[in-house]
């Protein structure tokens, strides 16, 4: 049994991670932003982080830790209206990521588990699906913070004999999603009208359970060290094939209905939506053999009961 330290562990993704990592036998604490919250996911201790930038102090935190999931950021903004995104995204995602690297390193922390983003990897994916040897080309402010983490992690691992693993994720969905999955999670429940039987794209996704599964490989395994992964469920879907499959979860019969992907471009460009449109439309697909291979792993749920479960939860709330 080890003692591990998960960031971000009251957040949509740390509650299942903290959750998997009891399951399998670790103590684990974590960290949040919250004042008014003493105990976590399963009662775990937590430690108050009132901002996750270069001045935190983090040796009370890390002292006494074998391992570190590191969850916590500043997340992806479809509409950032902050004045300098760049700025405020490497205020939290590098310089608090290097910061707590640092002091986890020097604390005799063993492997620290980064949680990064496909979109190191970029934006949409043309002829084949992304692959840890793609050159990184990060688009967007988020993705550019990231990539910044992931480097600086890889240097002060390397300079302090930490071992250091990153796992770079695509669209997260699950109980308690929030974003533009809950928004169409929502819709599907509605029944509102979509017009998507015109897309033709593929788009990868990552059920919790299965991310969080991916992490304790990456936690556990004596080959994970020094290596980034590309995790997903292995299953890959159009955007109507994805708003079927969540209709079908609960038994509801979907109202989709075809609109030319030109039409849908024009309306997002004037409704100021366009890079949703591009989200709706495009493809990101991701190839996950690597941490298969080199790990092992499996995802233990398959794209239909990480649905199911997600709209479970969604049916349940659109009917309290």
């Amino acid at each position: 049994m080890s003692k591990v330290l998960v960031t971000g562990a009251t957040g949509f993704v740390g509650r299942e991670v903290c959750r998997h990592l009891l399951q399998k036998g670790h103590a684990v604490i974590g960290t949040t932003r919250n004042q008014k919250l003493t105990l976590g996911p399963e009662n775990i201790p937590l430690y108050h982080v009132p901002e996750f930038n270069n001045g935190m102090d983090w040796l009370p935190a890390v002292s006494g830790v074998d391992a570190v999931v590191h969850l916590a950021a500043r997340v992806h903004q479809v509409i950032d209206h902050s004045e300098d995104p760049l700025s405020e995204y490497r205020r939290v995602n590098l310089d608090g990521t290097k910061t707590l690297a640092i002091a986890a390193a020097k604390a005799g922390v063993k492997r620290l588990v980064f949680l990064s983003s496909i979109k190191v990897n970029g934006e949409l994916t043309q002829g084949g699906p992304f692959s840890e040897d793609d050159h990184p080309a990060p688009v967007d402010a988020y993705g550019v913070s990231k990539w910044a983490a992931e480097k600086a992690l890889i240097k002060i691992a390397d300079a302090h004999g930490m071992a250091a693993v990153i796992l770079r994720s695509p669209l997260v969905y699950g109980p308690h999603v929030g974003g533009n999955f809950a928004v169409l999670a929502r819709a599907v429940i509605k029944k509102w009208p979509m017009p998507l039987c015109a897309i033709a794209n593929r788009r990868s996704l990552v059920y919790v359970g299965n991310l969080a599964s991916a992490i304790s490989s990456c936690l556990d395994h004596p080959d994970a060290p020094g290596k980034t992964f590309l995790v997903s469920d292995g299953e890959d879907v159009s955007t109507g094939e994805l708003v079927r499959r969540m209709a079908r979860a609960t038994s509801i019969k979907h109202r989709l209905f075809y609109c030319p992907v030109w039409l849908l471009r024009v309306a997002g460009t004037v409704a100021g939506r366009q890079k949703m449109i591009d989200r709706i439309t495009e493809s990101l697909e991701v190839n996950s053999d690597k941490i298969r291979h080199v790990l092992s792993w499996a995802p233990p749920y398959s794209l239909d009961e990480g649905l199911q479960a997600t709209m479970s939860f969604f049916n349940k709330m659109a009917h309290r």
